[in-house]
């Protein structure tokens, strides 16, 4: 069962960055990424109350949920479907893959927890790995100022993605379930991309297009519903640190379906480049007191 849980969500996770490439076009990016929430916020709510559980946040909540729809449903997938416009779905996945390394010291800054050493190295790593992946494109495109900016929006919406994971984490301690907390955040993401679109007078006409609303409903449902239950699944089966473990495979997913639907070329760096990212986040997930002696390190 476990097992089967944990193909799921790398599998949903892994291909849902292909899907946002095939979301842009005719339709605006806050266009689309709202509809997306609105329509997964919808089935949440309908499983809470299918579950009986309550609906209704405590009164004292609502400034977290405003904060992590505003970071985790709106900012952090305005970057990345921009950011799609640029870099190839994979290399996308690729940057995201390193936010466990931005939780772990976003949580030292922020909510004071410590931060062992092994994840200095493993950001390290992951910083190299993504500029070794991104070389072969950067010197095939050294005028190409979107591909700059593709990278600069995609680590800015995963640094969105780890605040979102901090309110949630507070969130939780406050008691809360992340059934009822992502189902309010999404409703105040989807209106605040909505009142976005709005403004700026973007239209919210669909198009006749099969694979545009099939990568909507994907999207929105598998994606958003099925992968994230999948995941919860897990940490509550497995724990946190273990479960986190799916995130270090969503790069070779998504790498492997950028092959085939946008020819992305794999090249030596690249194989060193995922190589690092996957040991810099395997490093990070590692239990501390397994590594001092292969690190030449001293436990306190």
């Amino acid at each position: 069962m476990n097992a089967g849980l944990y193909l799921l969500t790398v599998l949903i996770w892994g291909s849902t960055w292909i899907a946002i490439k095939w979301q842009l076009g005719s339709v605006p990016a806050p266009v689309s990424i709202a509809l997306r929430f609105w329509i997964a916020a919808a089935v949440l709510l309908a499983i809470l109350a299918a579950r009986g559980d309550r609906l209704r946040p405590p009164a004292g909540a609502w400034r977290y949920l405003i904060a992590q729809g505003t970071a985790l449903f709106c900012c952090n997938f305005l970057c990345f479907y921009y950011a799609s416009q640029w870099v190839t779905s994979g290399l996308v996945a690729v940057v995201f893959s390193t936010a466990p390394l931005w939780n772990a010291i976003n949580g030292r800054l922020f909510l004071g927890r410590p931060l062992q050493p092994q994840v200095i190295a493993g950001a390290l790593l992951g910083l190299a790995g993504i500029a070794l992946l991104f070389l072969p494109q950067l010197l095939d495109h050294m005028d190409d100022n979107g591909m700059l900016a593709g990278l600069g929006l995609a680590l800015l919406g995963t640094l969105f993605f780890s605040s979102g994971n901090l309110l949630s984490a507070r969130m939780q301690a406050l008691g809360m379930t992340p059934w009822m907390t992502n189902t309010w955040a999404m409703f105040i993401g989807a209106a605040l991309l909505t009142l976005l679109a709005l403004g700026l007078g973007m239209s919210f006409a669909l198009p006749a297009d099969a694979r545009y609303l099939g990568s909507l409903l994907y999207l929105a449902v598998p994606g958003s519903v099925i992968g994230f239950t999948a995941y919860l699944l897990l940490v509550g089966r497995l724990g946190p640190d273990r479960a986190a473990y799916c995130t270090v495979l969503f790069p070779v997913v998504a790498l492997s379906i950028s092959t085939v639907f946008e020819g992305y070329r794999w090249s030596l760096p690249a194989f060193l480049g995922l190589g690092c990212v996957l040991a810099g986040n395997l490093l990070v997930f590692l239990p501390a007191r397994a590594l001092p002696g292969r690190l030449g390190l001293s436990r306190q």
